[in-house]
């Protein structure tokens, strides 16, 4: 008759005597813990989640449109709510612009002649090399972040008029409602010194070209221009007085 051996095999996780000796002995690893499931924890209920401001400030524009039917009973919020989509819509708005954008002559009327009757846009028609049209661009550059709620475009000059003179580049023009509200031809229209304060100074002198989106008026938009303006050339009068102190 065949003899049978049989290996007895404890429950997995559990430890016999002989395992304890062996480990004892350094035959064996520790043994590992035993496994022990978290807790268990429901998931929270919605409808239990405290209603108040920082509860809205989670929701997104979309939830904020879905739970208008459940903030009736709570006029406090119901109007909180309406105050955060309209901030969320406005930060969109601006949020389109900031930077000045490359256009074609084919973009021209769509991006331009159609804009929105409350954008203002500012196109410069220039050409690549001309070291004009370069400085003209960097105060661009700099005012677009500034008034991200102004439209800033480029266009190479003759894509957008053909044959159109080099030596009236750079040129700016200034569009609002469909319509050319201004334009200036070359850079002696921004001072001796072309800079973005100046460039903005110039914009604004007669329309509400510049715009932040959160000033909340055109006059304390056009106040601020002209605060940076003075503040520049008061620094760079300081700044020359000081190279003057100096070389003597």
């Amino acid at each position: 008759m065949a003899d049978y051996h049989f290996v007895y095999k404890d429950v997995e996780g559990a430890s016999t005597q002989w395992d304890d000796i062996q480990r004892k002995l350094g035959n064996l690893p520790p043994k590992p813990p035993a496994f022990k499931p978290d807790p268990f924890e429901p998931a929270p209920d919605r409808d239990s989640v405290p209603k108040d401001k920082s509860w809205i400030d989670e929701k997104t524009e979309e939830e904020l449109d879905e739970i208008e039917d459940d903030l009736d009973d709570d006029r406090f919020l119901e109007e909180y709510r309406k105050k955060r989509l309209a901030e969320m819509r406005e930060a969109v708005k601006i949020s389109k612009y900031g930077s000045v954008m490359p256009i074609s002559g084919s973009d021209f009327v769509r991006e331009v002649s159609q804009a929105p009757q409350d954008v203002w846009v500012v196109v410069i028609l220039y050409k690549e090399g001309f070291l004009e049209c370069g400085l003209l661009l960097q105060c661009l550059e700099e005012l677009a972040v500034k008034y991200p709620a102004t439209k800033f475009v480029k266009i190479i000059s003759t894509d957008c008029i053909p044959n159109y003179p080099d030596c009236n580049l750079p040129t700016l023009l200034v569009y609002n409602n469909g319509a050319v509200k201004a334009n200036y031809v070359g850079l002696h229209s921004f001072g001796h010194r072309c800079t973005p304060e100046g460039v903005a100074l110039v914009l604004c002198q007669s329309d509400p070209v510049l715009n932040d989106g959160q000033s909340g008026s055109n006059a304390s938009v056009l106040e601020g221009v002209r605060k940076r303006f003075i503040e520049k050339v008061v620094t760079e009068h300081e700044d020359h007085d000081d190279d003057g102190s100096s070389s003597d």
